[in-house]
């Protein structure tokens, strides 16, 4: 069990900004499409969201300030995947906790 003095308030502070990067509908519909290791373009992901172009780039944009997404330029397409891989579990424990049960 972690106790309270090995809380570093530095990496609490990052996981609070990764928190709040997160929670916005369609930034986790975004870290769904990326579940399972997949790596999608902005394009692809405005495509699978329904939205505008520049407001998928604008919610990449903040998730990969936060640290929640990474991404890589192949040629002329710049592809995002979850950094970590466990945060699509905690995707799957929101809809777990969200199904009415």
């Amino acid at each position: 069990m972690i106790q309270i003095q090995e809380l570093d308030p530095d990496r609490l502070d990052m996981a609070a900004n990764m928190l709040k990067a997160i929670a916005h509908p369609m930034r986790i519909a975004i870290l769904k499409h990326l579940e399972g290791g997949k790596k999608l373009t902005v394009t692809q992901i405005h495509e699978l969201l329904g939205i505008e172009q520049s407001t998928t780039s604008h919610h990449l944009g903040i998730l990969k300030d936060k640290g929640v997404l990474c991404s890589r330029r192949e040629g002329k397409n710049t592809f995002y995947y979850l950094k970590h891989d466990v945060l699509s579990q905690m995707v799957d424990c929101l809809e777990r906790c969200t199904c009415g049960e």
